[in-house]
């Protein structure tokens, strides 16, 4: 039978009845890469000899009677996760070199719960990119279109999924980097509340491997299915033990509703400052039309729904300012005249912003979430768009600022897509992508299912229950 592209679920189901071993999913795992990844270029630093004596190890361990979360299962991880022994570079030439000497509190995770790391996934230079390419390591390319892009920065992740590169992988979610991949890719993410899942050891190199709190940044779960983002959220979730885990322990509440028709749902198809394409319009409108069928109540207004076009602004204004900080860019605000609002400016004045200019907008992002809890005493979940297109073709101009997107033939500033990734970044909330279909040029398609804060487990059981009502992943043709 052959193994690449079953669930993490059914994988484990094999194992626990013993009509497979670890070995040998890891060692079909490793034949598919070494197969295919020439094209795909997913898998930028393999780890096999480890990987081999792991699932050695597991399958040792599982002889003794041993059964954990993930024991045996081939995953990979993001090249921006420390793993000791193997080099950390998010893609920057000038650490190369860097060597992490301890595995981020994730990986550490994964392996305590019996995974099987197959190697790192590749990523933008300093994970700065809805792409995945760098001088290091190369361009990663989307297994339905090697011309096109997987998305970034957890592109890699996504296409190694896709081509069956393991069963699970773990990525990161600041501009929707969990998100757009899998919404390009045809899998699925999952990005969680802000804070639920400990970051420490995603790091940009040099830095040391601290139990910083994040602003805006997730570490979290992609899988080929919604039951599978469960089993690893499971995995991922909870405090840091040197911080908050000191004193805390980590109890999700239940999805607020087991059948497809007690949700309810509030439906978005366009916003106030960049249309929709029409494949994601109609991917949009799928899942709409199965939630109704289903019996949910499906709205596609209402006036507790946060401001979009102040939403976009303020999430432009944390996601910019907070990434200057991190890697200083040029400013070219002074040539803007104090008239233009559109997000390209609010881009170049947020790289200028003060302490002052910051505390502001996070007090105006609390009045957003009070909004967002008003509306979710209403309504159980929001479905809408990921990106406005599919996957793109590869665009390498250097000058990010310079490069546009095109929807339905006309040309938008190229950031100006993370509007959608943004509506759940910007406070904080958890959401779900999940694939819906398929463009007419043959591209997966995605939407994101936007949940109450803390209330991981709603979006993704709804996620479950489309996934059985519309199905769910498909392998590249």
């Amino acid at each position: 039978m052959e193994w690449n592209f079953q669930a993490a679920e059914q994988l484990l189901a094999a194992l626990r009845a013993g009509a497979v071993t670890s070995v040998e999913l890891t060692d079909e795992a490793i034949a598919g890469i070494e197969r295919d990844d020439k094209v795909v270029n997913a898998i930028c630093v393999p780890d096999f000899d480890r990987a081999r004596a792991a699932a050695r190890g597991a399958d040792q361990a599982r002889a003794r009677g041993e059964d954990r979360p993930l024991l045996g299962i081939p995953v990979t991880v993001k090249e921006s996760y420390d793993i000791a022994g193997l080099p950390t570079t998010w893609g920057m030439p000038p650490h190369r070199n860097h060597m992490p000497a301890e595995d981020a509190v994730q990986v550490s995770r994964i392996k305590a719960a019996g995974a099987v790391v197959l190697g790192k996934t590749n990523v933008p230079l300093g994970l700065q990119d809805i792409q995945s390419f760098n001088e290091i390591h190369g361009t990663t390319n989307n297994p339905w279109d090697h011309a096109r892009t997987p998305g970034g920065s957890s592109g890699g992740s996504a296409a190694a999924l896709a081509s069956g590169f393991g069963a699970l992988s773990i990525g990161s979610d600041l501009a929707g980097s969990l998100r757009t991949p899998a919404h390009f890719c045809g899998v699925y993410a999952h990005k969680p509340t802000l804070g639920l899942a400990a970051t420490r050891g995603m790091v940009a190199p040099p830095g040391p491997p601290l139990p910083a709190d994040l602003d805006l940044a997730v570490v979290g779960p992609m899988a080929r299915t919604a039951r599978d983002l469960t089993l690893l959220l499971d995995v991922m979730a909870g405090p840091d033990p040197l911080t908050l885990g000191v004193a805390y322990d980590l109890t999700l509440p239940p999805a607020r509703h087991e059948r497809l028709g007690d949700f309810r749902v509030l439906v978005l198809e366009e916003h106030p400052l960049i249309p929709s394409g029409s494949a994601v319009r109609v991917g949009v409108n799928r899942v709409a039309g199965a939630l109704a069928g289903g019996g949910a109540r499906v709205e596609r207004h209402s006036p507790l729904l946060p401001d979009l076009t102040e939403a976009a602004t303020l999430y432009m204004q944390l996601l910019i300012s907070g990434s200057v900080a991190r890697f200083p860019m040029r400013t070219r605000a002074a040539g803007r005249s104090a008239d233009d609002q559109s997000l390209d400016a609010v881009r170049l004045r947020a790289m200028a912003f003060s302490h002052r200019d910051w505390i502001e907008a996070n007090n105006r992002r609390e009045l957003h979430r009070h909004g967002w809890r008003r509306l979710f005493a209403e309504f159980d979940a929001v479905v809408c768009p990921i990106t406005p297109t599919p996957a793109f073709p590869h665009d390498h101009h250097p000058d990010l600022l310079e490069r546009r997107i095109d929807i339905d033939g006309v040309e938008y500033p190229y950031f100006d897509q993370l509007v959608w990734a943004g509506l759940a970044t910007m406070p904080g909330l958890p959401a779900t992508a999940i694939p819906v279909g398929r463009s007419p040029e043959g591209l997966p398609v995605g939407v994101q299912l936007i949940g109450p804060m803390f209330e991981d487990r709603t979006p993704l059981r709804l996620a479950e229950l489309l996934e059985q009502t519309i199905g769910g992943f498909q392998a590249p043709r």
